[in-house]
């Protein structure tokens, strides 16, 4: 079973983080903000990955440093559980659509951290959540997951539907990617 268990305590975030990527999509998620527990939630459903998430904040600050750290963790935590990469499809993509939203995401399990994002979002806030945090996020992820990701929103007008939409594309992606299809390195390397 690829499942991890890791924790992350800054100044400013204290992080306990339990991942099964061969899971059923369940979670128990709680980062001090409800758009995000949302967005994390929906992401560990349709990634089918399970996930146990708490993350305690200077919220009082604002959402920037939970955010993330927790792109941070959750990054760590798919590194670790992949090991070698040996027998995952290593890519995975998703043309996803929420409602008038479409989302394209696209990824590689490379060990090269990129990401491209083209997301516009129309609003600064959805709730008290700030979009720009999106950005942050997958930035975060990229670097601790190893990971080149192409996120580009086809079109959309609703801040939230955009945004989901795009959780929900990484969600079936990732799902894709680690999905287990043999028993060697996905790289004429012979290294992720």
């Amino acid at each position: 079973m690829r499942k991890t268990t890791l924790s992350r305590k800054t100044a400013e975030t204290d992080i306990k983080l339990t991942l099964n990527l061969d899971g059923e999509g369940r979670s128990n998620i709680k980062t001090g903000c409800g758009f995000f527990d949302h967005m994390l939630t929906l992401f560990a459903k349709h990634g089918s990955f399970d996930i146990e998430l708490f993350c305690n904040g200077d919220t009082d600050v604002d959402y920037h440093h939970s955010v993330e750290d927790i792109g941070i963790v959750l990054g760590e935590a798919f590194k670790t559980a992949l090991g070698d990469c040996a027998g995952i499809k290593r890519y995975g993509s998703m043309l996803l659509p929420m409602d008038e939203a479409l989302v394209l995401c696209a990824l590689d399990i490379s060990g090269r951290s990129y990401l491209q994002m083209k997301l516009l979002i129309p609003t600064q806030k959805v709730g008290a959540f700030d979009t720009e945090l999106v950005n942050e996020f997958f930035v975060a992820f990229c670097r601790s997951a190893g990971i080149t990701l192409h996120i580009r929103l086809m079109d959309g007008t609703n801040s939230h539907h955009i945004i989901e939409a795009t959780f929900k594309a990484f969600a079936r992606a990732m799902n894709d990617a680690v999905t287990i299809i043999g028993t060697s390195i996905p790289s004429t390397k012979g290294i992720i």
